[in-house]
C-alpha cells in the first residue's frame, strides 16, 4: 500500500500520464498511421483540457475545501499547467510542419481563428517559464498577476477553437464547466457581507 501512494504521488508518474497521448501520437506519425494535420485538433483539444483542469482547481477548493484529492491536485496544479503548454508546443510544431511554409503560415495568420491561436500560444510561453518555484521567489508580488494572463490565454483558445472548426457544441462542452466555476466564484467572493464599521 506504500508503495502504491509513493507510485501515486510521484511526478515522475504523473508527468509519465501526461505523456502517454503525445507518445500515441508521435508513434502513429512515425509509424505513417496518422499525419501532421489529423493531429492538430487532439494536441490542441488536450492543451485545452490540462489548461482547464489547472485553472478549475481554485475554484473546486472553495466548494471542497478539504477534499484530499482536490488537495492533490493543488499541490500538483502547475503541472497541469505546463502539460497544457507542452501540448500547445506540440500542437503549434504540427501546424507549422503541416503548412510547410513562412508564406502560406503568414497567409492566413490574421484569420480570427488563427492569430487567437498564436496570440494563447505567446501568452503561454511565460507563463509555463515562471511555473516554478524559484520564479515565484524571484518575482515576488509580480508573480500572481503574470499568471493570471491564463484567464486571457483561455478566451483566446476558446475562441481559436470555436474558429478554427466553426463549431461552437464541443468547445464549450470543455469550456462551460470552468465558465460556471469562475462565475460562481466571483459571486461568491462579491457577494460576502463587508466587515461592519467599528464602532
Amino acid at each position: 500500500m506504500a508503495m502504491v501512494k509513493r507510485i501515486f504521488g510521484s511526478n515522475y508518474f504523473l508527468w509519465l500520464i501526461f505523456a502517454l497521448p503525445a507518445f500515441g501520437m508521435i508513434s502513429g506519425l512515425m509509424s505513417g498511421d496518422s499525419s501532421f494535420e489529423r493531429l492538430l485538433h487532439p494536441t490542441g483539444e488536450f492543451s485545452a483540457r490540462f489548461m482547464i483542469i489547472a485553472m478549475m482547481i481554485s475554484p473546486l477548493r472553495i466548494i471542497f475545501p478539504k477534499a484530499g484529492w482536490l488537495m492533490w491536485m493543488m499541490r500538483r496544479r502547475r503541472h497541469f499547467g505546463v502539460a497544457a503548454f507542452f501540448y500547445a508546443l506540440l500542437h503549434t510544431i504540427f501546424y507549422v510542419v503541416d503548412m510547410g511554409t513562412l508564406q502560406t503560415i503568414l497567409d492566413e495568420i490574421f484569420a480570427l481563428g488563427i492569430w487567437t491561436g498564436w496570440v494563447a500560444f505567446i501568452i503561454f510561453i511565460p507563463l509555463a517559464i515562471t511555473s516554478n518555484n524559484a520564479a515565484q521567489k524571484a518575482l515576488l508580488s509580480a508573480w500572481k498577476p503574470l499568471q493570471r494572463w491564463v484567464y486571457p490565454a483561455a478566451i483566446l483558445t476558446l475562441a481559436h477553437w470555436v474558429f478554427v472548426h466553426n463549431n461552437l457544441g464541443p468547445a464549450l462542452v470543455h469550456f462551460l464547466p470552468l465558465a460556471a466555476l469562475e462565475i460562481w466564484r466571483v459571486w461568491k467572493i462579491f457577494s460576502k457581507p463587508s466587515a461592519s464599521p467599528a464602532i
